[in-house]
């Protein structure tokens, strides 16, 4: 290790008190700022966070633009661009949208040779969030698809308790019993219900007990209401078009502009008065999911379905003895499941969901190394995509606006071309090769990270350091934070000596996994450093824009990474792997039981797939590994991360769970012993 600062801290430091910027590190630069305004750090961020890039979402030609920019800005500062495949991208596709596909259809048959083709649109719909495959089974009521346990049992509601499901197709209600009563469990006390409620719990219970595929039916509680909404708006039209019959009544018959006036506004009251009408005279509504309701992400591998409530009735009836209705009323009148299989009933048919799959890229640029060390790699990434317009990933609800993400994270990667200009402006090389790269897909879930460590350009065993920037453009009181600072034993003195030099207060936190890229590469045995210089309320909003981003902050930050990066590039020996136990808190599990594991969203086979396990959980003494598909939790099949908190949530700290893995091309049987909430 070197034993001096090199002076670049001190040289960008004392730059900004040139620029006006001593003393005020906390404060938000704009582009007029005296000796800042040519800044090319300043200038990329603002590119990155501009409207023209759209939010930079995933499937966005914002996205591509960025891409391409981040490219051509590593070409121009000296940078290798051509490693991958003669080029900057890593290309690889994502599922990142859905759309009906064909064919979609779906047969009843009876025990006594009944058969009742559902007609699609009017009977029958498939779910967006659904898997594709083909229908076939016995068909099973399913009550609400709820289970709820409580302390006290007496409490307890579990609508598949006593009901073999394992190859099945589960017929389940919307929504939750005891609609009419406000003091209801699966009441929010605001006319709201429960998450029980949620179509993806209902999902997931039924998936866990076997079911090979899921219709839902709306509740008649809904219809009723519905019905009653109707009802008061009818009465409102009723009112309208009184009201425009004495207009017209009063209307002066020589003012003929008037009249003709008056009469279409009658006429007009009187065709929405018989729409309505219309609307009454078929009863309670029972409207079809629309597709894209739910979300067009593919959270399920089995096929997923509604069903009108005429429908389903025409199995109940002669099943049961009892229609929808009937079996609401007898649920909601002691809280007691009345689920049962639909004897000599099955169904059969198809289910087609088109994924729609989108191309997407990191940007890879190269410093080669001159020394005997040159094929030793140090990788310094940030992620370029952010949430476009919002959506899912917002927290703005409902907005449209676009997210221009100036901190999460133009910050970031405006950082990483800075640092890239500067190292490749060194007249002298570095030992070490330096890898920039640009991640895509980490708002998704660390997506890009994920690809590159599992097809990496460049060994991974020969990679002895990840760094990486995300949201490290609002530095406010030289807070600066610092994680991984205990994933090798030489992280804590190097920062200790760098950061007083660039005049930082660090919070160093010592987990290795957390929420962003460098986690992917943690899971991967390799020591990493994750700045971030801090939360603010813009944070996934429209308002995270370039103005509120400080500036001179964001120099010293690149300053910092240079020290650390040449100091890393020229030492002789790596940076030693150290494991640290536990992860960040963005990944602790609250109330549930401490597990251990690191999803890995990459892979888009059924199970929980994980990238890695924090060193000393449970799931590390368990024996599971990073690769690793989690399949089954203790009786419970588990097909997405989704299931796996349910069913994680079903235990307690010290209960030992049998888990199924798949690895390899094997299922693996382990026993994992729960450890205490964190």
């Amino acid at each position: 290790m070197r034993s001096a600062v090199s002076g670049v801290c001190l040289k960008v430091l004392s730059a900004l008190a040139i620029a006006g910027g001593a003393g005020l590190a906390g404060r938000a630069w704009a582009a007029d700022t005296p000796k800042l305004a040519d800044v090319p750090l300043l200038s990329d961020v603002k590119y990155l966070a501009s409207d023209a890039l759209e939010g930079r979402g995933v499937g966005s030609k914002g996205l591509d633009l960025a891409a391409d920019f981040i490219r051509d800005q590593f070409a121009a500062a000296g940078l290798n661009v051509t490693r991958v495949n003669g080029g900057a991208f890593q290309v690889f596709t994502m599922a990142t949208g859905a759309k009906r596909g064909e064919p979609n259809r779906l047969t009843f048959r009876g025990p006594a040779g009944q058969t009742i083709e559902l007609a699609l649109d009017a009977d029958f719909v498939p779910l967006s969030f659904g898997g594709t495959g083909p229908i076939a089974g016995e068909l099973v009521f399913c009550g609400y698809g709820i289970d709820a346990p409580d302390k006290d049992e007496s409490k307890s509601y579990d609508d598949f308790a006593g009901i073999d499901l394992k190859g099945k197709i589960a017929v389940i209600l919307r929504r939750a019993p005891g609609q009419a009563d406000p003091k209801s469990r699966f009441s929010d006390g605001h006319g709201g219900v429960s998450s029980h409620a949620a179509l993806t719990a209902k999902v997931s219970n039924a998936f866990g007990r076997g079911a090979t595929a899921v219709l839902f039916v709306n509740d008649p509680a809904s219809g009723r209401s519905e019905l009653e909404q109707l009802k008061k708006r009818a009465a409102k039209i009723a009112e309208s078009v009184a009201a425009a019959a004495e207009a017209f009544d009063a209307a002066d018959p020589q003012a003929q502009d008037k009249v003709a006036a008056a009469r279409q506004k009658l006429r007009d009251e009187l065709t929405r008065y018989k729409a309505i009408k219309a609307e009454l005279a078929q009863g309670p509504p029972d409207p079809l999911m629309k597709f894209g309701y739910g979300g067009d992400e593919s959270v399920r591998s089995i096929p997923l379905m509604q069903i009108t409530r005429a429908a389903c009735d025409k199995l109940l009836k002669p099943a049961l003895k009892l229609d929808l209705t009937e079996l609401e009323a007898a649920i909601d009148k002691n809280m007691q499941p009345h689920s049962a299989t639909l004897a000599g009933w099955t169904a059969a048919g198809q289910a087609t969901i088109d994924r729609t799959q989108t191309e997407v890229k990191n940007v890879i640029g190269v410093l080669d190394g001159e020394s005997p060390r040159a094929e030793e790699t140090i990788v310094v990434g940030a992620h370029y995509d952010h949430v476009g317009r919002g959506g899912k990933g917002s927290l703005a609800p409902g907005s449209k606006e676009i997210h221009n993400g100036a901190d999460d994270n133009a910050s970031g990667t405006a950082c990483l071309i800075e640092l890239a200009r500067r190292l490749a402006a060194r007249k002298q090389k570095l030992s070490r090769r330096v890898v920039f790269i640009a991640f895509t897909g980490e708002e998704i879930g660390l997506i890009g990270s994920a690809r590159y460590t599992a097809a990496p350009v460049f060994p991974l065993e020969k990679t002895i350091a990840m760094l990486n920037m995300d949201m490290v453009g609002r530095l406010s009181g030289d807070k600066l934070t610092v994680f991984g600072t205990g994933t090798s034993p030489v992280w804590p003195g190097l920062l200790d000596r760098f950061g007083k030099a660039c005049g930082f207060q660090l919070s160093l936190k010592p987990e290795g996994f957390g929420p962003s890229d460098h986690s992917s590469f943690y899971a991967k045995r390799i020591p990493v450093l994750h700045f971030f210089t801090g939360n603010h309320g813009d944070y996934h909003r429209p308002t995270d824009d370039w103005e509120k981003l400080n500036v001179p902050g964001m120099e010293r930050v690149v300053a910092l990474l240079e020290e650390i990066v040449v100091e890393l590039a020229q030492t002789t020996e790596p940076p030693a792997y150290a494991a640290v136990t536990g992860m960040a808190n963005t990944f602790r599990e609250g109330s549930r039981p401490y597990f251990g594991s690191i999803p890995d969203f990459s892979v888009e086979e059924p199970g929980y797939a994980i990238s890695g396990v924090a060193p000393g959980s449970p799931a590390d003494r368990g024996g599971l590994k990073g690769g690793d598909r989690i399949v089954q939790f203790g009786p419970q099949k588990i097909d997405n991360l989704d299931d796996f908190d349910r069913a994680l949530r079903k235990y307690a700290a010290g209960d030992a769970v049998d888990v199924a893995v798949r690895r390899g091309g094997e299922t693996l049987n382990l026993k994992v012993t729960l450890g205490a909430p964190r």
